[in-house]
C-alpha cells in the first residue's frame, strides 16, 4: 500500500484504507465527496483521492500548525519543496523550528507549516509537540534526520499539489464542520471521523477534548444522513458512545509512548450495508499487510453486539431474504395449499330432526 501523506501520525489509519474502500464498493458509492473532520496526516483522504474513489476531499483540522502545513502544500507547493531541499536536518535547525512552533499563534502560515513538517518528521512517533528522535544529545540509535527523506517527501508533496483543485481545506471545530460542511455534502457525501483518543489523547494530539465534547459530537454525527464511519480507542465503548450503532472491534498497533497493540473500535452508520463476511461471528480481515512477511501490518476485526439470527439483520440483506422467501411461496401450486376456513364435507346423510 503506497504512502501518500508526507506526515507521520501515531495510530495512523493508513492501514484502514482497504476497509473504507470496501465499504464504498459494497454500497456502490463512486466519486464521493469525502470529508475528514480530524484530518491530521489525511492518509485515507489522499488514498481515496489519488486512487479515484473520491472526486473531492474535504480535509479539516483545527490545529493551526497542521492547517498551516496543508495550506503550504496546496498554495505554495514549489516554495515548500525548495525549502525542504535546502534545509539541513540538524539539532540547531530543530531548535530553530521548535521556536517557530512555540509561537504558533502568531507565526506566518508558511513558516509554521514548514515547522510542523520538520518537527513531525524529526520527533518520536511524529508527535509535533514531542521529543526529538535520538534525544537532544543525539545519543540514541537513530539520529534527528532518520525520518527526513527529502526526495520522497518532495515527491509526495508535488503529487498532492497536482491534485490541489480537488482538495478543500478548512480550519474549523469538528462540531461546526459537521453541521456546516458534512451535513450539506448531499447524496455523494461520505465522512470518516477519527477523533482524538479518549484515553491518553492529550499526550498524542494537539487538543483538549473532554468526554462531554466526545458525547456532544456523537449526538450530532448520529443525526447525519450522509454515510459515516467513526473510529476510536476502545474506551469509547466503555463510555457508552454510539450505543445504537453497529461496531467492529479491531487491533491496530501504534508507536506512541512505546510500541504496543491498541484495541480500537469502528462505529458504522445505519445507512451503510456491510460486507457479508463481516456479519459472521468470527474475526475477518480488514486490511492486507503492507509486506507479506509483516504480521504487524495485518488488521483483523470482529462485529460486536450482532443479533444471533440472520433473519433479524437490518438493511438490504433483510430485503433480499424477504424477496427470496416470497418467490418460493409463489412457486407452490394452489392445490397443494389447504384452505383453512373451508367447511369440511360430511360423509353420509345428515340426521333428521326428531318431532314431538
Amino acid at each position: 500500500m503506497p504512502y501518500y501523506t508526507p506526515l507521520r501520525y501515531p495510530g495512523g489509519k493508513r492501514r484502514l484504507v482497504p476497509t473504507v474502500t470496501r465499504l464504498l464498493e459494497e454500497n456502490k458509492l463512486k466519486d464521493v465527496h469525502y470529508a475528514e473532520p480530524y484530518a491530521g496526516g489525511a492518509a485515507i483522504a489522499l488514498a481515496l483521492l489519488l486512487e479515484e474513489y473520491a472526486s473531492v476531499i474535504h480535509i479539516n483540522d483545527l490545529s493551526r500548525p497542521v492547517f498551516a502545513f496543508w495550506h503550504s502544500v496546496l498554495n505554495n507547493t514549489t516554495d515548500l519543496c525548495s525549502r525542504i531541499e535546502k534545509t539541513k536536518v540538524t539539532m540547531r535547525e530543530w531548535q530553530r523550528q521548535r521556536a517557530v512552533y512555540e509561537n504558533r499563534d502568531s507565526a506566518a502560515l508558511d513558516d509554521l507549516g514548514f515547522a510542523a513538517l520538520f518537527l513531525n518528521r524529526t520527533n518520536r512517533s511524529g508527535i509535533i509537540d514531542g521529543g526529538v528522535i535520538g534525544g537532544k544529545e543525539q545519543t540514541g540509535e537513530w539520529g534527528v534526520d532518520a525520518r527526513f527523506g527529502k526526495p520522497e517527501l518532495i515527491q509526495r508533496i508535488r503529487k498532492i499539489g497536482r491534485f490541489g483543485s480537488r482538495i478543500r481545506l478548512y480550519q474549523m471545530d469538528a462540531l461546526d464542520f459537521t453541521k456546516t460542511v458534512i451535513a450539506n455534502l448531499g447524496k455523494s457525501g461520505f465522512a470518516f471521523y477519527d477523533p482524538p483518543y479518549i484515553e491518553n489523547g492529550q499526550d498524542l494530539y494537539l487538543n483538549n477534548y473532554t468526554i462531554d465534547g466526545h458525547r456532544e459530537l456523537s449526538h450530532e454525527v448520529a443525526k447525519l444522513e450522509v454515510p459515516w464511519v467513526v473510529t476510536y480507542d476502545y474506551s469509547a465503548v466503555r463510555h457508552g458512545l454510539y450505543p445504537r450503532c453497529r461496531r467492529v472491534a479491531y487491533g491496530l498497533s501504534y508507536a506512541a509512548n512505546g510500541r504496543h497493540e491498541g484495541k480500537e473500535v469502528m462505529f458504522v452508520s445505519r445507512n451503510l450495508s456491510l460486507p457479508k463476511d463481516w456479519l459472521r461471528s468470527e474475526p475477518f480481515l480488514m486490511s492486507a499487510p503492507v509486506v507479506r512477511s509483516s504480521k504487524k501490518a495485518v488488521v483483523y476485526g470482529m462485529m460486536e453486539r450482532m443479533r444471533p439470527r440472520p433473519e433479524m439483520i437490518e438493511g438490504p440483506q433483510a430485503g433480499e431474504r424477504f424477496i427470496g422467501a416470497l418467490k418460493t411461496v409463489l412457486k407452490v401450486p394452489k392445490s397443494a395449499v389447504p384452505v383453512p376456513f373451508k367447511k369440511p364435507t360430511l360423509k353420509g346423510k345428515r340426521p333428521t330432526t326428531r318431532k314431538g
